[in-house]
């Protein structure tokens, strides 16, 4: 086990080629799609994010692929180019302010050709032909990309695309990057060829390992000879292919030996280090996010998954004994990605088992995290609860900068004195920024545990996927570091307030449960979310929410009313995220669950992916689905009965039917305030019912002009 201040090898400077890097620590490259294709500048939100990473202390930045091939190569039109001279001034200022804080920084690149398929949801795509690869071969899986033939390129097709990887790299050069990372993992193009299950190509780039390993491995030769030997080339590669997840046997598949014989055939055609990933066919996002792909369970019996390949853990270091092995293949460097963090890191470089750890969303959720862990300051780390908020929304739940042209709270220019009314995230939020902007901070919670229902949250979700918890931990810690004065089981009104005399108020209440007026929404066999929450608050008076999750498998009271329980036929009335996650705890405990809402799609609110995969997963435990409901008619003893969306009456019969429709806005304290403060501001769900990440990206928000 790491001491929580020992990180001796992690904070260690190391080298990849001739690039020597500040730790070990590497910021691997991820596309927040925050450019626009018709850029030819930075813009001021990479700036600052770059900028803070620069900052931040990471060992070596890798700052994610702009475009080398357009359009073929690109899925998105929210990223950089690099496939012409005049990106470069553009992508030199990046590399500019990354080197300001004496930070080395290589520039990622990738080919998208096989994700060229036509989605239901992209109206106008980028590159309107077919997806390109290495040879004519797809699979229909419903959470995978490759649900069309592609073209299979031509030796010549394959020769320019090989120019354009190198005329990219030679303009990063001349834009000042220390090196590039050639992406040949994940599904895109140099993986399609490096994989014999894509790849049934019988000329020079098909069949033994060298020869489906000669598209990329000409890249690199080519890139030494023009960039010279002090201009690094990492590759990151996938060091295993998983097929049983759509119905592949492995062994047709790129496997362990594969991926090690692809390693040694890189270093020696010029690379300086390897950076291993590993791929899932069927499972797009999960294959790159391994603990995404343990949502809700992972999809893969056990019998069928490699030995190499390490499941205990959710994720956390799932390639760790890939990337040991492919270590004891190469003298070149080894970067390992997939959920780590720094004590787990330590770990692993203590055991010489990989050389350099790489992190993305821990350093897109605290920037500083390095230095804070070189400076021995670990209950300071920001915590990433691996929420997927930042798969291609621009934001972050917890890093509120994120998106924005800014990286630094300042001061402000007057002291005032702030009440916060509430302590959840909104509120916590709220507290932290104005305390860190030099104001008297005072916050009002009515419970008697700071968080609101992120408790509670926790409770349903359960502590393995997200740790919301750790959000509350982290916060509570700030609050009283900053000097933040924390009421808590205090109600306060605006009589009070007005005693207090405060400069500026924030009103941070939450929302209030929205009741529809259906016939017999009182019936004894109905339960209203807010009841059923409002027991878990209580018994989270005295257990963890990770406890009492699991306790609830065996003995899960609803309400005060007799410690009344739930039936086993349950109609969930509200389909947005709460009741999606509602439904998966029952179905977890052996309920037979229906969700019904009057709007058409459910799941407003979540993160596409795990939408996407969680209704995969009801379909599994026979979790039903009715959207479009036009009326909720009454409810009986024998269920619910609706008008459905083909205007038809319908009884869902149930033993138990709750309530779990979004909240409203709690502005009844925000409108008594009103003229009676100098400054009043309403943030999260007393304002606008939304998520965690709207919450205190509004509270942040507002207090910056505070």
């Amino acid at each position: 086990m790491v001491h929580r201040n020992n990180f001796e090898k992690l904070m260690e400077p190391g080298y990849i080629g001739n690039v020597k890097t500040r730790n070990r620590i590497v910021k691997t490259g991820a596309g927040l799609l925050m450019w626009n294709e018709a850029e030819v500048r930075m813009n001021n939100e990479m700036l600052a994010y770059y900028e803070s990473l620069a900052r931040g202390g990471v060992g070596l930045l890798i700052v994610e692929s702009p475009t080398i091939d357009y359009p073929k190569g690109a899925r998105w039109p929210e990223r950089y180019r690099i496939d012409q001279d005049k990106y470069i001034e553009g992508v030199s200022e990046l590399v500019k302010i990354i080197h300001k804080h004496k930070c080395p920084t290589f520039m990622q690149m990738n080919h998208d050709g096989p994700w060229q398929v036509k989605l239901p949801f992209v109206s106008k795509p980028l590159f309107s032909g077919s997806p390109i690869a290495a040879s004519a071969v797809s699979i229909q899986a419903e959470n995978d990309l490759h649900n069309e033939v592609p073209k299979s390129l031509t030796i010549h097709e394959i020769e320019e695309i090989v120019e354009k990887f190198v005329n990219a790299a030679v303009r990063a050069k001349k834009a000042g990057f220390d090196g590039v990372d050639i992406n040949a993992a994940s599904s895109h193009l140099l993986h399609n060829f490096l994989s014999p299950f894509w790849n049934r190509r019988d000329d020079i780039y098909g069949g033994n390992y060298e020869n489906r390993a000669r598209f990329v491995t000409q890249i690199v030769n080519e890139i030494r000879r023009r960039n010279g030997k002090d201009f690094a080339v990492s590759v990151c590669i996938n060091s295993l292919e998983i097929g049983a997840g759509a119905g592949v046997d492995n062994s047709e598949c790129l496997r362990v030996e594969d991926a090690r014989e692809t390693a040694r055939l890189l270093e020696k055609a010029g690379a300086d280090s390897i950076h291993v990933r590993s791929h899932v066919l069927g499972y797009h996002v999960g294959a790159y996010l391994p603990d995404v792909l343990c949502y809700p369970e992972f999809p893969i019996p056990k019998r069928n998954i490699p030995k190499e390949y390490d499941t205990r853990h959710r994720g956390v270091a799932v390639n760790a004994r890939l990337a040991a092995g492919i270590k004891k293949e190469v003298s070149i460097p080894v970067i390992l990605i997939g959920k780590l963090d720094p004590e787990v890191g330590e770990k692993l470089l203590q055991q010489g088992k990989v050389d350099f750890i790489g992190m993305n969303r821990r350093l897109m959720a605290d920037p500083d995290l390095p230095n804070k862990v070189a400076a021995g300051r670990i209950d300071d780390i920001v915590p990433c609860t691996a929420c997927e908020n930042c798969l291609g929304s621009r934001r972050c739940r917890i890093n509120p900068f994120l998106g924005t042209p800014y990286n630094i709270i300042e001061r402000a220019k007057k002291k005032k004195k702030v009440v916060v009314v509430g302590g959840g995230p909104g509120g916590m939020e709220a507290a932290r920024v104005a305390a860190l902007r030099g104001h008297d901070v005072t916050l009002y919670e009515s419970s008697s545990k700071l968080g609101g229902l992120m408790q509670v949250a926790a409770f349903v979700k359960g502590i393995e996927q997200e740790d919301l918890p750790a959000i509350i931990r982290y916060y509570k810690h700030q609050l009283s570091k900053l000097g933040v004065e924390i009421n808590l089981g205090q109600e306060i009104d605006a009589s009070k307030i007005e005693e207090i005399k405060p400069d500026t108020v924030v009103v941070a209440t939450g929302g209030i449960p929205q009741i529809p007026d259906i016939p017999g929404i009182d019936s004894p066999n109905v339960i209203k979310a807010f009841d059923f929450y409002g027991l878990a608050k209580f018994f989270l008076r005295f257990f963890s929410p990770g406890f009492l999750n699991l306790i609830s498998r065996i003995y899960m009271p609803v309400s005060f009313k007799f410690l009344k329980h739930m039936g086993k036929r349950v109609v969930i009335i509200g389909g947005a995220i709460k009741g999606c996650e509602l439904a998966e705890f029952l179905a977890r405990r052996g309920k037979e669950v229906t969700i019904v809402d009057t709007a058409k799609e459910m799941g407003t609110g979540m993160v596409d992916v795990l939408m996407a995969y969680l209704f995969s997963w009801f379909k599994k435990k026979g979790v039903k689905m009715i959207g479009g409901v036009e009326e909720y008619v009454k409810i009986t003893d024998k269920g619910l009965t609706i008008i459905n969306n083909e205007g038809k009456k319908e009884l869902i019969e149930a033993d138990t039917v709750i309530l779990e429709l979004p909240l409203l806005p709690n502005d009844g304290l925000m409108k008594r305030l009103k003229g009676k403060v100098n400054e009043v501001y309403a943030v999260g769900d007393c304002d606008d019912p939304k998520l965690i990440t709207d919450a205190i990206g509004a509270a942040f928000k507002t207090m910056l002009v505070v």
